[in-house]
C-alpha cells in the first residue's frame, strides 16, 4: 500500500531500503519491482516462462517521483487530499498526502503504461514477442482512495459503480490479449468469463491438466475464434464489507443483494445488462421468475465458510 517502504520482500529475503529511511524518498518500490520483472524476463528468454506482473500503478496511494513523467500534468489549482505523514502509521498502511492527487493519479498511470512499454520492448529484443502470449487486465473497477477522484477522469467508463461495489463499474475490467499467429488483431468479444477462467485456459494451452472440482471454463476457443465455446451457467461474487454485498449473473440477468450480512431475504435488485448497461431500472417486480432463479443460484454458489461469513453463519 505504500510506495517509499523500509522493505522489500523477494520470496523469503527481507530486502532493507534504507534510501527510504524515516521519510525520504530514494527508492520508488514499483520501479525496483519492475525492474525485477525485467531481469527475470531476460533471465528465462531460453525456455518457456510465467511472468505474473502484479503492479499495483495506481493503488489507493498516490505518490510519484518528481520526475519527468510527473512534470507532463498539470491541474492546477489541485485541492490537496491529506493523507498520513507521520506516527506510528506513517508508511504502515497510511497513504501519505498527495498536494496534486490528479496530477500524481495521472502520472501513476503513464508510468504503468510505459512499463508495459518496456516489457514489450524487451520481448522484441529478446526475438520472443511472436511467441509470447501477454494478458494485460485488472482486479477491480477504480477506486476513490487516498484522493482517488474516478468522476475527475470519468474512469468507470460506461459502468456504474467503484471498487468494492457489485454493480458492473466495481467488477467488470477490461482484458486484453495479445497473441501473435493466433489472437486477431483488432478484434474483440463479447464472451462472459472472469478470473477463475484463467487457470483452465492456460491448461489448455500448455497440454496441462485440470482439476475436475474447479468452476474455471477454458476461453481458448474464444481467442482463436473457434467454435466450440462453452458458456457460464451462471456468475456469482460476494464482498464482505459494507454490510455484506452479493451478485449473481445468469446470462444478461443481472442480481444484487445489499446488506446482505444483516438481510440476506431483503428484495433482489435485478437488472437486464443487455438494455440497461448502466443498472439504472431495477426490473425486479417485472420478473419475479427469474428473481427466483437467481435466489436459488446463490444457495447453490454460496459455500459456508467459518473464515469468510456475514456475521451470521458460525452461529
Amino acid at each position: 500500500h505504500n510506495y517509499y517502504p523500509d522493505h522489500l520482500w523477494d520470496n523469503q529475503n527481507e530486502v532493507l531500503l534504507p534510501e527510504n529511511e524515516g521519510d525520504k524518498r530514494g527508492a520508488f518500490s514499483a520501479d525496483l519491482i519492475h525492474e525485477k520483472a525485467i531481469q527475470f524476463i531476460k533471465d528465462h528468454r531460453d525456455k518457456p516462462f510465467f511472468a505474473y506482473l502484479a503492479y499495483t500503478l495506481p493503488h489507493a496511494e498516490l505518490i510519484s517521483p518528481g520526475d519527468s513523467i510527473l512534470a507532463m500534468y498539470d491541474f492546477n489549482p489541485e485541492k490537496p487530499w491529506k493523507g498520513t505523514d507521520a506516527g506510528p502509521y506513517f508508511r504502515r498502511g497510511g497513504y501519505c498526502t498527495s498536494v496534486t492527487p490528479h496530477a500524481d493519479f495521472a502520472s501513476m498511470v503513464t508510468r504503468l503504461d510505459a512499463y508495459v512499454g518496456e516489457v514489450m520492448q524487451v520481448l522484441q529484443q529478446l526475438g520472443i514477442a511472436n511467441n509470447t502470449i501477454i494478458i494485460f487486465t485488472s482486479d477491480n473497477g477504480p477506486h476513490q482512495e487516498g484522493g482517488g477522484d474516478p468522476a475527475f477522469f470519468g474512469s468507470w467508463g460506461p459502468l456504474r459503480g467503484i471498487k468494492r461495489d457489485m454493480w458492473e463499474g466495481g467488477i467488470r475490467v477490461p482484458m486484453i490479449v495479445r497473441w501473435p499467429g493466433k489472437v486477431k488483431a483488432n478484434t474483440r468479444t463479447d464472451q462472459v468469463c472472469a478470473f477463475w477462467d484463467v487457470m483452465p485456459t492456460f491448461a489448455e494451452i500448455t497440454g496441462a491438466s485440470v482439476p475436475k472440482d474447479i468452476d474455471g471454463i477454458s476461453f481458448l476457443p474464444t481467442l482463436l475464434g473457434q467454435p466450440g465455446q462453452k458458456q457460464h451457467d451462471y456468475l456469482y461474487w460476494e464482498f464482505h464489507e459494507m454490510g455484506g454485498r452479493i451478485a449473481v449473473r445468469m446470462g444478461n440477468w443481472k442480481g444484487i443483494k445489499l446488506n446482505y450480512g444483516k438481510s440476506p431475504d431483503a428484495p433482489m435488485l435485478l437488472y437486464d445488462l443487455s438494455t440497461d448497461l448502466h443498472e439504472d431500472h431495477d426490473i425486479a417486480r417485472d420478473h419475479p421468475e427469474v428473481v427466483r432463479a437467481l435466489e436459488e443460484l446463490i444457495g447453490k454458489a454460496r459455500v459456508k465458510s467459518a473464515l469468510f461469513d456475514f456475521g451470521r453463519e458460525k452461529k
